[in-house]
């Protein structure tokens, strides 16, 4: 049965409005509680830095892939020291530590074989920050608990999979005061942090809309059964489920958030055409699938459209069931010009023309930022999607270790995911608009943008300590 949008307003905390008054704000909407109840902006996290940090504590929950990944980046930062590591299968905290071994970094505390080890872990008084590399429906419960033992946060994406879990980030952080930041890598990417800097310093104009989307051929991977977890997920779901990989670099572009918000949506999905029937082929060889034939409900393509409070638009699109080119879209339109990153190579124009490769390259020369700059190269070398990921752990440490803000707070990690259930109730209800909350209650209107690309704190003391390619 459809819910109607008043339920779900209900339900969600859809509806926020947002009032500013003398650094106080309030706003309606606060998940399952009654409707009407205001919540109220106990600290404005936009733009806080934390008491400075000379050692950076970290502790990991997962240490599988992209966990294992983390670690083998972080073990080359100096100022980090991995304190534990944490996975529900032994093998793989035993991974973690190798890589620890094999650059002379003592072992980290162990925790393994049991769901809710990770509490205990997140208890130990002696970590600053839980790195979460776990499936997406965990990743809530983990950083409230993090938040809520006075450790700081970060968490692969979505941080979230419900507008109710949205605002508990959003409330735990601001109680704590600790950073929850979802570790969104795309916003690292090379050329999306040379736009940003082109766009910080008026070459686009104004930024009026976006295209963006995460385009990704996965068929085999939904269906593996290494990661269940994905196949009971995207059986029972359908709309933008993976919105931030597209949402989170056009974001910081349109510095949403930071004197703009995310208005509202409407979302669109077509029927699946590609997924139902690679199932029913393997469950003619493999018991394991019958479960799931004629279950699958997300549709191949889903579109959504969302507005800001601006009037300035946005198409998103995600497609991970068909035979197309990996591409995450990336087109910004500006008054003044345009840039594009895919197809590759990546592109820009201020007429009606591309610009050649020898104005491109002056563009580069002129408007590379001071965080590429400064570690782009080892960047590169260290790896983890083309050193984008490696740029993401660096500056993290970086801003903990110098008392700088983050770029990415808790209310881009509450907005941008807030997409995956938005998405799915606009697709249930024939694409009706739906409201996105103001996690911020107000305070978008006066806060300011983080400057990602100067890193001010790069030069004080965060250096590599290792300059060669780190072991996966």
């Amino acid at each position: 049965m459809k819910s109607t949008r008043r339920n779900f307003i209900k339900t969600t905390g859809a509806a926020c409005t947002g009032i500013v008054a003398g650094g106080i704000t309030s706003c309606s909407g606060t998940g399952t509680e009654i409707p009407g109840k205001k919540h109220t902006q106990h600290f404005n996290m936009s733009g806080y830095a934390a008491p400075k940090l000379d050692k950076v504590r970290v502790g990991y929950i997962g240490v599988g892939g992209r966990g294992l990944g983390s670690v083998s980046r972080m073990r080359l930062i100096e100022g980090v020291e991995i304190k534990a590591l944490c996975d529900i299968l032994p093998d793989r905290v035993e991974m973690g530590q190798k890589a620890l071994k094999d650059v002379g970094m003592p072992a980290a505390r162990a925790y393994a074989g049991s769901e809710v080890i990770w509490r205990e872990m997140c208890q130990d008084p002696d970590l600053d920050l839980i790195y979460i590399a776990t499936p997406r429906n965990l990743h809530a419960e983990m950083c409230v608990f993090s938040m809520e033992n006075g450790k700081h946060a970060v968490t692969e994406v979505p941080a979230v999979q419900s507008v109710d879990d949205a605002w508990k980030i959003v409330e735990t952080s601001e109680r704590s005061r600790k950073h929850c930041m979802m570790l969104e890598n795309c916003t690292y990417d090379f050329f999306e942090l040379l736009v940003l800097n082109m766009a910080r310093q008026g070459f686009f104009g104004e930024i009026i809309h976006a295209d963006a989307g995460y385009i990704h051929d996965q068929r085999d991977i939904n269906v593996g059964k290494d990661k269940p977890w994905r196949l009971d997920t995207f059986i029972n779901r359908d709309g933008n489920i993976y919105p931030t990989h597209g949402l989170g670099p056009v974001c910081q572009l349109m510095n949403i958030n930071r004197g703009d918000r995310l208005d509202f949506l409407t979302s669109m999905s077509c029927n699946d055409f590609t997924m139902g029937q690679k199932i029913a082929d393997l469950a003619e060889k493999d018991e394991y699938y019958r479960k799931y034939v004629n279950k699958w409900k997300l549709g191949n393509v889903n579109t959504s459209v969302i507005r800001t409070i601006k009037g300035k638009t946005i198409m998103l699109q995600y497609n991970i069931s068909n035979p197309r080119p990996y591409s995450r879209i990336q087109t910004i339109v500006g008054t003044k010009g345009v840039s594009q990153k895919y197809p590759e190579p990546p592109r820009i124009a201020v007429e009606h023309a591309w610009l050649s490769d020898e104005e491109m390259n002056k563009l580069v020369e002129q408007y590379t930022p001071r965080i590429v700059s400064l570690v782009g190269e080892m960047a590169k070398k260290v790896g983890g999607h083309g050193g984008m990921d490696f740029l993401m752990d660096w500056h993290l440490i970086d801003c903990l270790r110098n008392g700088i803000p983050l770029d990415m707070d808790v209310y881009d990690a509450a907005a941008w995911s807030s997409i995956v259930p938005l998405s799915e109730w606009s697709v249930a209800n024939g694409s009706q608009p739906i409201q996105v909350p103001d996690f911020t209650c107000g305070s978008f209107v006066n806060n300011t943008p983080v400057d990602l690309t100067l890193s001010r704190g790069g030069n004080t003391g965060v250096r590599l300590i290792a300059e060669s390619e780190p072991a996966s």
